[in-house]
């Protein structure tokens, strides 16, 4: 692999003895990942909906290596958002982060989505993910991995980490920082981006790592944990970033990361890193607890909508589903969702989508939505049609092709039990209303 030789230099003098093994990884394929979403479903139910088996890695265990030549995304389980596509390393920072159902928690730097659906996925529905992207570029991709793999409590935006994180002071108990990088534990998926590195690019990516931990600290309630990450090598970039955070924050303390993967930080401190030889590509993770008083200025959201639409869309909700209706309902434009419980004030913050959208306003109906079918259980579904993941007739549905049905209503469109979408049933035919963007005939 062809790399500015600087780069090798310092690789060299990092690894010692253990650089020839590192050059041997990096000329080998990298590895690929897939990760179980518990919101959807159990390993036994993902292993009975894909088409090649599942290896357990060291970074979660929700995580798993994959041998399989071909893409993921036809696939009906990906539809379904049984398991998010990821390089198995990747998942070591939400394991460190170790986040718990019915805390309140902030991904800052969350596109395309990776680790805020596996933080989601350990949540399990329960307490308030606040997702933020800054670039409003990458947002879509974020925006459609949250509602893909059901995910009823989260809230994304696209504002400036300081602005966030001084609006939102003291308000949650976890807040990860996957911080923009050189992204050198990607050269060996994407040598053109290793073309193109510089220690000036370094020096770059470490200053603005720093401005970004020093807003999320103010994010961070007392006795909160922050957690650092980056999918580079560089020390610039991680144990500089690590000292000099500490040095500036006397209100942190680093502490040991729960989890036994990769090995050591090269300071000797608790971070960890890992590098190809640990069975990844390339990261470092290092986690600190907020050890005073911060205080919490934020109010309740107080814009919940209780007119006459509220109670069409809880009658809308009924008819489709089989358990209770949640009372936060929410207009934003033409559309009806369901909004996380316990939701801050949002004004000001660039939101984007919180909660589930419910359905479509129109003049005189309500049209429901793909995102309250994709966050619901097939069992929680009053009309399900259920399909084996190679039977001819889900492919056809997830062409956008129009299939038969014996069902009324709007069914709920199932794989080995999950749903992946809904069509309206109406004499024997089910009209697709799978997103057009979404199609296998689109990709």
């Amino acid at each position: 692999m062809a790399l500015p030789m600087e780069f090798y230099k310092r690789m060299e003098a990092q690894l010692g003895e253990e650089y020839r093994a590192f050059l041997d990884c990096m000329a080998a394929p990298p590895v690929r990942g897939a990760r179980l979403n518990p919101l959807k479903c159990d390993r036994r139910t993902l292993e009975g909906s894909l088409p090649f088996p599942l290896r357990p890695t060291p970074f979660s265990e929700l995580s798993y290596y994959v041998d399989a030549p071909d893409k993921f995304g036809p696939l009906p389980a990906h539809h379904a958002g049984m398991f998010y596509s990821q390089e198995p390393s990747a998942a070591a920072a939400a394991t460190a982060l170790d986040p718990q159902p019915g805390e309140k928690i902030l991904d800052l730097c969350a596109s395309p989505g990776g680790k805020s659906t596996q933080i989601a996925g350990l949540m399990m529905g329960k307490g308030l993910l606040w997702a933020n992207e800054a670039v409003m570029s990458r947002t879509g991709q974020l925006l459609s991995n949250l509602e893909r793999l059901g995910v009823p409590n989260a809230v994304a935006s696209c504002c400036h980490p300081d602005k966030l994180c001084k609006t939102l002071q003291g308000y949650f108990d976890r807040v990860l920082v996957d911080a923009p990088c050189s992204g050198e534990g990607l050269f060996r998926r994407n040598p053109e981006a290793g073309r193109q590195w510089s220690p000036a690019g370094v020096q770059a990516c470490a200053r603005r790592q720093s401005a970004i931990l020093d807003s999320a600290a103010l994010a961070v309630k007392e006795g909160g944990v922050l957690v650092y990450s980056t999918c580079t090598f560089s020390q610039e970039e991680n144990e500089a970033v690590v000292k000099k955070f500490l040095q500036s924050h006397r209100e942190f303390v680093a502490e040991e990361i729960p989890a036994p993967f990769g090995r050591p930080s090269l300071d000797g401190g608790p971070a960890r890193r890992i590098y190809p030889m640990d069975g990844g590509e390339g990261h470092f993770i290092a986690r600190f607890r907020r050890m005073t008083y911060n205080e919490c200025r934020i109010r309740g959201f107080s814009g919940y909508f209780l007119g006459d639409q509220a109670r069409s869309g809880r009658a809308l909700y009924e008819e489709l589903f089989t358990d209770d209706c949640p009372e936060d309902l929410f207009i934003a434009g033409d559309k009806l969702l369901i909004l996380p419980a316990d939701l801050p004030e949002i004004n000001g913050l660039n939101v984007l989508r919180a909660g589930v959208e419910l359905a479509s306003l129109h003049t005189r109906r309500l049209e429901p939505a793909h995102g309250v079918f994709v966050s619901h259980s097939g069992t929680a579904c009053r009309e399900v049609m259920d399909f084996a993941p190679d039977d001819p007739e889900l492919l056809a549905f997830l062409r956008g092709e129009e299939i038969s049905t014996t069902k009324r209503g709007y069914p709920a469109v199932c794989v080995n039990g999950v749903p992946l979408g809904f069509g309206k049933a109406s004499q024997g035919r089910l009209k697709n209303h799978y997103p057009k963007g979404l199609r296998n005939n689109s990709q």
